[in-house]
């Protein structure tokens, strides 16, 4: 299958947790029946709520698995413009109305031209590292709850927000590029090593596994991981705190804070650059082929396990 796909998108995807796994036979059925198609045409995946005028939620609502394409970019710019320019708000909590995913990888569909011909956003920086470098610079406090799978663009978009809080049984976080033969371009290289260390940032870049939220607890992936049955609450509750501060007294922390933990923002840009780079190569375009052949977009099963998927890549029959 020739892959013009997106020759330049994947930020990352996600698998899952303890859904029932698809027979061989009905995910081959699945993928056969099923024709790849965008997953992000819809003009409603980022969601406004302002639960108060100093506290606003912003949900990610792309059913069924949360996939983030191109067409996801001026939606997320538009929420981060609006979190800068309010005089108000001074917390804001991401989060996901989607069963089982958080956010996910690119949208492999569109063709790579569709990336790449968007402007540079306000930093200079292509758009989606742009965006992310303002979620981490701007004087707002930026909470990830993360329920389900963020992998890819979705754990590069909670490593760009200040906290972030986990569900113990149902968040799952990864970097799975490597599975599928390039580089990822969200800023993870700068950033984990920041939060957990050389070697285990190395471990979850270059494994591309699943780290479920209690042992991203423990490596520093999150702050916290929470009983599931407590996450919201708890989460609300900070936020709520939070949101009776001053604000300029917000944004000075915030500001000195970034000054001995931000990586600067020429280290993103060579991420998205060496994305960019390597997502053309030749392996990297054969393994996200075959991904597409196995029911990527469409298959459930491989969107929930897809680690699995990309480790038996290129492998030779026995």
């Amino acid at each position: 299958m020739k892959l013009h796909l997106l020759a330049a998108a994947v930020i990352a995807a996600g698998i899952a947790f303890t859904a029932p796994a698809y027979s061989q036979s009905a995910a081959s059925k699945a993928s056969q029946a099923a024709k790849p198609r965008s997953a992000t045409d819809a003009n409603d995946q980022v969601r406004i709520t302002r639960v108060t005028p100093e506290y606003w939620r912003v949900t990610f609502h792309n059913p069924p698995f949360n996939i983030y394409g191109p067409n996801t970019t001026p939606q997320l710019n538009k929420a981060v413009t609006a979190i800068e320019a309010d005089s108000q708000v001074k917390v804001v909590v991401f989060e996901s109305d989607v069963p089982n995913f958080f956010l996910t990888h690119y949208d492999f569909v569109p063709p790579l031209t569709d990336t790449t011909s968007l402007p540079p956003g306000p930093t200079g920086l292509p758009q989606l590292p742009d965006m992310l470098v303002r979620i981490s610079k701007a004087p707002v406090v930026s909470i990830a709850l993360i329920r389900g799978r963020a992998s890819g663009v979705g754990s590069e978009l909670a490593l760009a927000s200040d906290m972030r809080f986990a569900s113990r049984e149902k968040a799952m976080l990864s970097q799975f590029e490597i599975g599928a033969g390039f580089v990822p371009g969200g800023g993870p290289m700068a950033r984990l090593p920041r939060l957990m260390g050389r070697g285990r940032a190395l471990e979850v870049l270059l494994t591309g596994s699943d780290i479920g939220g209690e042992l991203a607890e423990r490596y520093g992936y999150v702050n916290r991981a929470l009983p599931d049955a407590e996450l919201d609450a708890f989460v609300d509750a900070m936020a709520r705190r939070i949101a009776r501060f001053d604000k300029q007294t917000i944004a000075d922390i915030k500001g000195l804070v970034n000054l001995n933990s931000l990586p600067p923002n020429d280290q993103i840009g060579a991420e998205w650059e060496a994305f960019l780079g390597s997502v053309k190569r030749p392996a990297a375009q054969k393994r996200l082929s075959e991904l597409m052949e196995l029911g990527l977009q469409t298959n459930p099963d491989v969107e929930r396990r897809l680690p699995e998927y990309t480790g038996k890549l290129g492998q030779s029959p026995k």
